[in-house]
């Protein structure tokens, strides 16, 4: 029987874990015993694919690299009230989803992130140098920015209403594609939250594809272009101030000798004092226009969003 009457779907975006895969299976299935599985094989060299399909999941194809392409194409795919979406690596802890979708189902909330907590003697074996740091630095800056309370941004680990997976535009190709996900939530204030769930080292013979300086850089990025392109008036504003900063810097000067003896000795200081003034009140105009902007397109996804129906409210009202 369904999971309290919905239909779970257990999505697993992979990439060569052939020695994992079959272990991440049977574990949420031994918890759900009827959740459709689901593993979304991202160009795999090794028998990722064959290991599935004998596990009894339904094996589909990405050719596209990329697990923002994956996610791209799991969200579009697969049918069902619950999502949830783990890695394939066995690293996280299965018998946590049901307190995830618990809390999902209970709250009416949209997404629910497994934050990852590990013990003190494995976190050497769980996370690779630099991980850790690197995720309180990513997510701190995400929160600064937008908000919000994560605490484990980049977890693979989560669970997703049917209405937060079919409004997700999933514009990310890369390991990015998490911060796209918890700023997506952010953005039109979804209700979420967080539940902690150990996490432990990968299974023998299967290998981290994330590369630390490389994705945390493409990470950065992104929160720069949604910063930009989520808050235009907050970053237009700043160019804005600094541009009007050194054109008064720039000026005072020329303006104090100016009123002193009426010349202006350094014309072309003086022509780049005023381009750049010219400048800052073009950067703030345009902060302006591509807020209304923002505002418009984010209330078209909300309207979007709004208009599919929250499975878990609708089954238990019925």
């Amino acid at each position: 029987m369904p999971y309290r009457d919905l239909k779970v779907a257990l999505i697993v975006p992979c990439y060569n874990e052939e020695a994992a895969i079959a272990r991440v299976i049977r574990a949420f299935r031994q918890v759900m015993p009827d959740i459709d599985a689901y593993v979304f094989d991202n160009n795999s060299t090794d028998a990722t694919a064959a290991v599935a399909v004998a596990e009894g999941a339904c094996v589909i194809a990405v050719p596209l690299r990329g697990k923002g392409n994956v996610v791209r194409r799991m969200f579009a795919d697969v049918e069902a009230d619950i999502f949830v979406m783990v890695d394939g690596d066995a690293t996280y802890d299965a018998a946590s989803v049901t307190r995830m979708v618990d809390k999902l189902i209970d709250e009416r909330l949209d997404m629910v992130v497994g934050c990852r907590e590990t013990a003190a003697d494995e976190a050497a074996s769980a996370y690779r140098r630099g991980h850790q740091w690197g995720n309180r630095l990513l997510t701190q800056s995400v929160v600064y920015i937008f908000g919000g309370g994560f605490t484990d941004m980049l977890s693979g680990y989560r669970v997703f209403s049917r209405r937060y997976v079919k409004s997700f535009p999933a514009l990310s190709t890369g390991f990015e594609i998490e911060t796209e996900l918890t700023v997506h939530a952010l953005e039109l204030r979804m209700p979420y939250g967080e539940v902690m769930t150990p996490y432990g080292a990968r299974a023998e013979g299967s290998q981290s594809k994330l590369s630390t300086y490389r994705d945390g850089w493409r990470i950065l990025k992104t929160i720069a272009r949604l910063y930009v392109s989520e808050r235009p008036f907050s970053f237009f504003s700043i160019c804005a101030a600094l541009l009007a900063s050194l054109s008064v810097l720039l000026s005072t000067p020329l303006i104090v000798e100016f009123l002193e003896t009426g010349l202006v000795p350094r014309f072309p200081t003086a022509v780049l004092s005023a381009s750049m003034m010219v400048c800052a009140l073009l950067s703030f105009s345009c902060g302006l226009i591509l807020d209304n902007v923002t505002r418009g397109r984010n209330e078209m996804k909300r309207l979007v969003y709004l208009g599919i129906p929250l499975a878990a409210a609708a089954r238990r009202a019925s």
